[in-house]
């Protein structure tokens, strides 16, 4: 599996057997592909533990197909700076490029699995018109404020769904609000999970936890 973690407010500290360490602040975005193991561990940063402030982050799990499960393990943290931005509709929507092209736009991370996933800011009256590819599920979460999807409104903290319908999604807001926007072709393979593994059978879960067992994960000094 794959994590993808947006740190909204104050800053996520990261550290992997892999020999990957970073602090990420507010507006920047993390990326770690478990692919075959390794051990992992995300806390605030020194200065956010002494100083305090707000936190608020989110953390998506991608599922990798069975082709891609034991792949290498990789991370990446980008700060908000290093996220390439879009402005649309007259200042009114910007979009942030998290994965995935938008109009031969290129994104920060690439994705194995071709997912889409943008953060969309809409200022109030900002509209904004999307073709999704019909055969692509769309995860569709209002972090704050109030956002019209095709003219339903969905409120913040909350997970719209779509039909299989395909079209055009008119995104439109009265409000300044945040979207996090994500679509791709469904894996459609079995999924088995137990505690931080996501495998496809129940036999390949006991070979992870036997695999973490026997330190193929690798391991650090605390």
């Amino acid at each position: 599996m794959e994590t993808v973690t947006f740190i909204l407010n104050g800053d996520v500290s990261h550290k992997d057997s892999g020999g990957h360490e970073s602090v990420v602040t507010a507006g920047g975005v993390q990326w770690m592909t478990a692919g075959r193991g390794l051990i992992h561990a995300e806390t605030s940063s020194d200065d956010f533990k002494k100083n305090g402030g707000e936190l608020e982050i989110l953390q998506l799990w991608l599922n990798l197909p069975a082709r891609l499960k034991m792949t290498a393990p990789f991370y990446e943290g980008r700060q908000r700076e290093a996220i390439p931005r879009l402005t649309l509709d007259e200042g009114k929507v910007t979009v942030d490029l998290i994965a995935g092209d938008w109009d031969g736009h290129r994104a920060a991370f690439g994705s194995e699995i071709g997912v889409h996933l943008n953060t969309i800011h809409v200022k109030a009256g900002g509209k904004l018109t999307l073709n999704i590819p019909p055969d692509h599920h769309i995860f569709f979460y209002v972090i704050r404020g109030k956002l019209s999807a095709n003219g339903t409104d969905v409120d913040a903290r909350k997970l719209a769904e779509f039909s299989p319908d395909g079209g055009a999604l008119t995104i439109a807001s009265d409000t300044d609000s945040l979207l996090l926007l994500g679509h791709a072709k469904p894996l459609d393979e079995p999924v088995v999970a137990q505690g931080p593994f996501v495998m496809n059978t129940q036999q390949e879960i006991t070979e992870a936890y036997d695999d973490y067992r026997r330190g193929k994960f690798g391991t650090w000094n605390q």
